[in-house]
Parts: C-alpha cells; structure tokens; sequence
C-alpha cells in the first residue's frame, strides 16, 4: 500500500506542477468567469450600439406613426428617399425602411442597410408585420378587439398520466444538466485518458519502467497512475466549479445570469448525484483501458495512434447518448446502455430525461464494476509484460506477446 501512494504522490505533484496543467486550468478558469457573466459583458459592450440605433421611416399615415411607435429608434423621414439612403452611409441612421403600398393595398416595406449583421432588420420586419395585420384588418372591418383575440395564442396544456412522470419544467432543467455532464465526461475520457496513455509511455522510453515493475507490482503500478490522474482531474474540476461558484457571485442581475437562463436555480441533485457517479465509474474504465493501450507502445508518439480505438469508443457513445435525449426508451438505445464502454454516458441520459426502474440503474452499476474488475485482471497481465516490450508491432500482436511475457514471470 505505502508503495501505491508512492507512484500515486509522485504522479500527481508531475502533472500539476506541469505547464500544460496550469495554463490550461488559468484559461478554462477564465472562459468560466467571462460565461458566467456572459449578460452583463454583453450590456457592457452592446449599450451604446443600443443607444445609437436610429431608424429613418419613409411611409404614409397612419403606418408612420405606428412604426416610429413600434421600432426602437423608429423616426419619420420627411426628405425624400434617396437623401434617406445617403444619411445611411453616412452613418446618421442605421437604416432606412420605405413603406409603400403592395398587393391588396396593404403595406410592404424596403429595407436599408449598410450591413446584414444587425438585428434590427428583424425587429423592422416584425413592426411591419404587425401594421400589415392591423391595415387588413381595418379593410375587412374587423375591430382591434377582435384582431387581438385572433392573435392570442391558443390556451394548450400536456399533462402526463403516467405516476412520477417529469413535468415539461423538470425536463427542460434535466436536458441541460445531460447536456453540461456528456460534455465534462467526454472531454475529461478524452483528456485524461490520453494524460494516462503518456504517462506510461513516457516512462517506458526512458527505461525507468524496468526498475519500477521490478519492485511495484503491475496492478499497484497501473491503479497508483490511474486514480494519481483521476486526483488531478478532481482537482482541476474543483477549481473549475469554485470559479464558477465566484462567477456567478460576481454577476450583476441575478434574473439575466447564465443559471436563470438555462433554468438551473434549484437543480435536481439527484440527477447530479447519478452525474458524478457514473462519471467516476467511467473514468476508471477507461483510464484502465488507457493505461493497458500506453503500456503496448514504445514512444510517446504511438500513443496517440494506440488509443485512437478508445476515442472512437467515447465518440460513440456520446453520439448514443445525444440520440437517448430525444428517445430515451428506443430499443437500441436500451441495449447500448448496457455496453460497459456505453454505460456511464447512456444509462445516465436515459435516467436524466426518463423514468428508469431502480433494477435497471441498479444492474448498470454492476455492469460497470463487474466490467472495470475484468479489464483491471486482464490490463494487469498485459500491463506486466507490456511495459518490457520495446518492438513496433501490431496492437493484436503486442497484446499477444505482452500475455506471454507476464506468463514466464
């Protein structure tokens, strides 16, 4: 055991002492704070383009006084229409809309602009939209009370019959929740799987390897490097979540902030609960069979290639998982959430956006232990002779050899 927290120690304080690790977390700590005060950087530079959008407005009574009313910075025009256009590129208005009289004699409008990128044009077209409706219902007699009951939406409400199903709110809430979660595990089975695959393949090509397996047994060796990872990826998340903590103090409007906005002011903890559970599980999963594949290799630079198989695994089972947000129950999805690679990000979306009985969450988790056990048995014996192996063969062939090495120790 003293031996076990002697690789794990010294795999830590590497990686967190290395460049990489901290200019990395400096600039994630950094976009967090900019998101989470993503309204209040917006008003920051948005406020004087808002204070300065300017409309001029070529029409007839009485649509020019109902779109001067209805369109911010709406204003009459009383030149004419070439010498609107001119104060455009001058940049005295941001655009100018002529509204002329269409089919039906109802209004259409023209809009100008010096560019496409500004929303006004939308907020223009919406104005206009509103005049059309109220000057066709002026010809065919139709009062403002009625047009306005026309206009109401219409009164709909789902209601599920099912007991304990999620109503439309504690939905929307759980997508994002799966939303926020796939993305952290893909990117952490991503990241730190190939921070394990290195690892082991740095010290093999510098021959430190052959003095360490000789007095560290395989399991201790490969379990020591893999949770020393997991530790650094703790660590890193948990600065992750406090900056995001302060950043969301820091915001100025609690009603515009990015948690209101995307409706996570009371989470559902039980779903986060499951998050870290099956982002744990899936971890060691991986991890072990990431540091199996670094043992198989030589150099640094064949890592990459060696764990290219376990990538397309990870973008598989995101891509099963984003398939499951839209239909939990489909049969394929059912049966790929059982796939140990599968399960951490399946069985969670399935559990998140649906009604999963406790037998299935449970059989899950025993899926996943019973699967990271028989990869860490069988990773150990290819860990031990793959660490001693220096050929360039096949991934097939290594395996095969690194099976007959640990066999004649």
């Amino acid at each position: 055991m003293n031996k076990f927290f002697v690789i794990l120690s010294h795999t830590y304080t590497n990686r967190i002492k290395s460049k990489a690790f901290i200019i990395t977390t400096a600039l994630m700590v950094a976009a967090i704070l900019l998101m989470t005060n993503i309204q209040t950087v917006m008003e920051v530079f948005q406020g004087d383009e808002d204070e300065k959008s300017s409309v001029a407005l070529i029409a007839d009574e009485p649509e020019a006084s109902a779109l001067a009313a209805s369109i911010p910075g709406g204003e009459i025009y009383e030149g004419e229409a070439e010498d609107a256009k001119k104060s455009v590129r001058d940049g005295k208005f941001d655009g100018l809309l002529v509204v002329e009289k269409g089919e039906a004699g109802l209004p259409a409008g023209h809009y100008y602009t010096d560019e496409f990128t500004s929303s006004t044009d939308q907020e223009v077209r919406q104005a206009l939209q509103q005049v059309k409706m109220n000057a066709a219902a002026r010809q065919q007699n139709i009062s403002g009370e009625a047009l306005a009951e026309i206009s109401t939406p219409v009164e709909f409400e789902t209601t599920a019959l099912e007991e304990g199903a999620k109503s439309e709110e504690e939905l929307n809430q759980a997508r994002v929740i799966v939303y926020i979660m796939l993305f952290v595990m893909y990117l952490a089975v991503i990241m730190y799987g190939n921070i394990i695959a290195t690892e082991v393949t740095t010290e093999k090509s510098s021959r430190v390897m052959e003095i360490l397996i000789s007095s560290v047994s395989p399991v201790t060796q490969m379990f020591g490097k893999i949770t020393g990872v997991a530790l650094v990826g703790l660590s890193q998340f948990g600065i992750f979540i406090l900056s995001g903590i302060v950043g969301i103090r820091m915001s100025d409007s609690s009603e515009n902030s990015l948690i209101q906005m995307a409706g996570l002011s009371n989470p559902d903890w039980g779903i986060i609960t499951y998050a870290v559970i099956y982002f744990l599980l899936g971890y060691f999963l991986y991890a072990t069979l990431a540091a199996v594949l670094g043992s198989l290799v030589s150099r640094v630079e064949d890592a990459q290639q060696t764990v290219t198989p376990m990538m397309m695994l990870v973008v598989v089972a995101f891509f099963f998982a984003i398939s499951a947000l839209s239909n939990p129950n489909a049969f394929y999805i059912a049966a790929a959430s059982y796939i140990p690679f599968f399960t951490p990000f399946v069985m969670f979306t399935r559990i998140g956006v649906g009604e999963m009985p406790v037998w299935e969450v449970v059989l899950s988790f025993g899926v996943l232990v019973g699967a990271i056990i028989l990869l860490g048995v069988i990773g150990a014996r290819i860990y031990r002779g793959g660490v001693l192996m220096y050929s360039s063969s096949s991934l097939w062939k290594n395996t095969k050899e690194a099976l007959q090495l640990s066999k004649k120790e």
